[in-house]
């Protein structure tokens, strides 16, 4: 994982909270000071925060579990599909789909139609459709790609959702919530912290805060993908010992026999 540094955080300004008027009390104790109508977060208790989120996305990570990462806004989207890309995590970046978690077989059927679509392009079934059909298919494609295309590979529940602005995404929240889906997120002064499992206390509004603070959690989530694929190795390698060992004694076995003999 990322080493959390307060200063690196500070860098990318991640204490810049709301307007004063605009704070939820819930996040008091994350709240360090007032400056200019502005809340200024406790970096020393998002670092802490962080480390705790981290050390539990791992776990997920490496229990085989995927991670949803959840961002519409603007200056979220691309910071998150690179990140959750890269450690090969399913994220939503377009508008949530409704019944998402809760309506997660319909969610399925949908991405499966996009891969029948991809067979028929394949198998030639494509080219025998008349040119309208084809039209009307290569749109229903590009729509289920845009809104579908980053869970494709997502064939169950996730194991964790993380959020960037959960004031945002409160659709997303409410299921994973209704489904017990532990919830982490990036949570701002605005926000009521009690709607989350795990938050790290941070400017959810500002690119560069967001940016650093997902680079620190997928270098988490990617430590534990890590761990799981060692484990994994190790288990094979000691299969493969047990089944050596095992045909060497078989061997052995009939070389003793005709001695006795």
């Amino acid at each position: 994982m990322e080493k959390v540094e307060v200063k690196e955080l500070l860098d990318a300004g991640v204490h810049f909270g709301h307007l004063t008027r605009k704070w939820n009390p819930n996040m008091a104790p994350y709240i360090y000071m007032e400056r200019n109508g502005i809340h200024i977060i406790n970096l020393y208790k998002t670092a802490a925060k962080i480390e705790e989120t981290c050390a539990a996305l791992s776990k997920i990570a490496a229990s085989g579990k995927k991670i949803l990462f959840v961002a519409t806004k603007k200056q979220a989207k691309d910071i998150v599909a690179e990140k959750a890309g890269a450690v090969n995590q399913p994220y939503i970046t377009e508008r949530w789909p409704g019944g998402m978690l809760t309506n997660f077989v319909t969610i399925r059927k949908a991405v499966k139609k996009m891969a029948s679509i991809d067979r028929m392009k394949k198998d030639g079934t494509f080219n025998s459709l008349s040119k309208k059909e084809r039209l009307q298919v290569n749109r229903l494609r590009a729509k289920l790609e845009k809104n579908l295309g980053s869970i494709s590979d997502m064939t169950r529940l996730p194991g964790a959702l993380f959020v960037v602005d959960i004031m945002r995404e409160h659709i997303a929240i409410k299921e994973a919530q209704k489904l017990n889906i532990p919830i982490f997120a990036m949570v701002d002064t605005n926000s009521d912290p009690r709607e989350v499992d795990y938050l790290i206390p941070a400017n959810d509004d500002a690119s560069k805060s967001i940016n650093k603070i997902l680079s620190i959690v997928t270098s988490a989530v990617e430590d534990g993908l890590n761990e799981r694929k060692s484990e994994r190795a190790d288990k094979d390698n000691k299969a493969k010992a047990e089944a050596k060992t095992t045909a060497e004694k078989a061997e052995k076995a009939p070389v003793v026999a005709q001695e006795e003999e």
